[in-house]
Formats: structure tokens, sequence, C-alpha cells
């Protein structure tokens, strides 16, 4: 949308390993919970962006996959949207637990080179004055590096000193988006990332990983959604699992994803969910297109 040339705006990659908090942080930016969250790492496989909108400034997180070099078709391609979201953005921010070492953000320089980069360190809430200062001491080395450093409590929602730094080196530009819009995803592609987070509290092991969802048909109404959706499985047995003894496993699937959905479009939902084996599901293109759309 367009604005005044004394407005600032521009793209901010969130990079960090997986589960660094990055899509915790999304949600308590946009105080909505538009991001997929789960305690398990790599839940995040698609780039998404979150618009955050203070006075004359716009900036547009993208929510990138964990910073992850382990192989593996799905992973090798996560790693690619991450690295593709720090080259294109104005400006990066590396989030890493402030129980981390320094190793993971040594990594990230490495990957980064001269890219413009704030690191914000999560989870202070949990570290007292004394101990803040030490580990802030402990990045003092690579301080040429970065542009600031930012203690952080996603939960806490104590953010603005981290978007105080960021608005202070955006540039100047038009606002790229309308204030009142929060995503450039769709509800139909937030419903899909609901029920792989609910894949993922629900199974243990490379089950969830092994799963895509599509969202085959998606009816959005005043007072109720209908959704109906596939759970790909990578192997028969992987299948089986998912469904459970006696249909447990795709009704607890189906139990937490309901709970996701309501709670976001304060309506109700009628889901219905089946499950299919995709052998090749990590060799197959459509891996890809399904990461890539978000299960459209």
């Amino acid at each position: 949308m367009p604005r005044d040339i004394s407005s600032k705006a521009g793209f901010v990659a969130l990079v960090g390993r997986p589960n660094a908090g990055k899509s915790t942080l999304i949600n308590a930016l946009v105080s909505d919970r538009i991001a997929m969250t789960s305690r398990k790492a790599g839940a995040t496989r698609r780039r998404q962006l979150a618009i955050v909108t203070q006075d004359n400034a716009q900036i547009v997180f993208i929510d990138t996959p964990g910073l992850d070099s382990r192989g593996g078709k799905i992973r090798e391609f996560m790693q690619k949207e991450a690295l593709s979201a720090i080259k294109s953005a104005d400006l990066s921010v590396f989030l890493a637990d402030m129980a981390d070492k320094t190793d993971d953000y040594e990594s990230f320089l490495s990957l980064a080179g001269k890219q413009k980069h704030i690191v914000a360190l999560t989870k202070a809430d949990n570290f007292n004055y004394e101990q803040r200062l030490r580990k802030l001491a402990e990045y003092k080395p690579f301080s040429d590096r970065f542009l600031a450093i930012a203690p952080i409590s996603a939960k806490k929602n104590d953010v603005a000193p981290l978007l105080k730094e960021i608005c202070a080196h955006l540039p100047e530009r038009p606002f790229y988006y309308d204030p009142s819009e929060l995503t450039d995803l769709s509800v139909r592609e937030i419903y899909a990332e609901m029920i792989r987070e609910a894949l993922l509290d629900s199974f243990n092991d490379e089950v969830p990983y092994a799963c895509e969802v599509e969202i085959e048909s998606f009816v959005e109404g005043d007072r109720l959604d209908k959704i109906e959706a596939k759970i790909l499985a990578q192997k028969p047995s992987h299948k089986a699992i998912v469904i459970g003894k006696n249909g447990a496993g795709i009704k607890r699937v189906g139990v937490k994803s309901r709970k996701l959905m309501e709670q976001f479009s304060s309506k109700k939902t009628f889901l219905k969910l089946e499950v299919a084996s995709l052998r090749s599901l990590n060799k197959d293109e459509r891996t890809a297109k399904l990461i890539r759309k978000g299960g459209a």
C-alpha cells in the first residue's frame, strides 16, 4: 500500500537452527497464531510472511525453515528455502536460545557472508541480569559482524527491543501491504499447517516428518468452516500408525486440529481427515510442491 516516502519498509528473514523459536516469535509479533509451533525440531518447512506495521515502519518477516545440514530431500529443500530468504531479504535476524553456545551463530556467519543482520537471544526471561551480561560477552568477539544484539522473550511478549533495532535499519520506502494484513498465507494454508502441527504433537520418531497434508476441499462460512484433508504418509506402515488401532490415531489428530482451527477462527469447524500412503514422498517432486504451497 503506497505511503509517504518518509515511511520505512523491508523484508526481514528470521533464521536459526531448528526449534530456535522463530515461529513462536512470529506469533508474538503479530499477536495472533498464524505460524506453526511445535516442541519438535524442523516443524517449519516453508517460507511464510508475517507483516508487522508500526507507525511509519512496516516489517515483513520471513519465517524460514531451521538451518539444518543433515541429509534428505525434504531437509535439502528446507535448507535452500532458508538460504534463499537470507539472500533476498533487506535484513536478517539470527535467533539463538540464550542457553546455546555460539557454534550455530558461527555456522550462520559462514552462510550469510556480509548480509546485514541482528542477533536475537531468545528465552531471556529464564536468565537474570548477570547471566544475560555473560552471554552478551560471548558474542562480543563477533561485534563487527552484527548490527545489534537484543535479548528477547516471545513467551512474555518482550520483543520491543528487537522491533526498535529492526526499524532503525530499514530502508526508506513505501509500505508493501495494507497495515491491516498480518500474513501472506490463506486460511486454507494455515489450516493445513495446523493439521501438520497436530501430527507432530501426536506421534514420535520419524512418522510425522514423513507425512504431508493436502487440503482437498475448503468451504469458509460465517459460523462454520468445512475442511476435507488428506494426510500423505511415506510408507504403508506410517499410514497404519497414523490411523491407529480402531482409528484412535487419526481421531487424536482430528481433535487437536479442530481445536487449533477453532481457536484461530473463533468459529466451529467440520473436519474430515483421510490417510493415504505415498512411498516416494521424499523423492517425489510433489513433496516440494506441497511444502511450497503449504498443503494447498
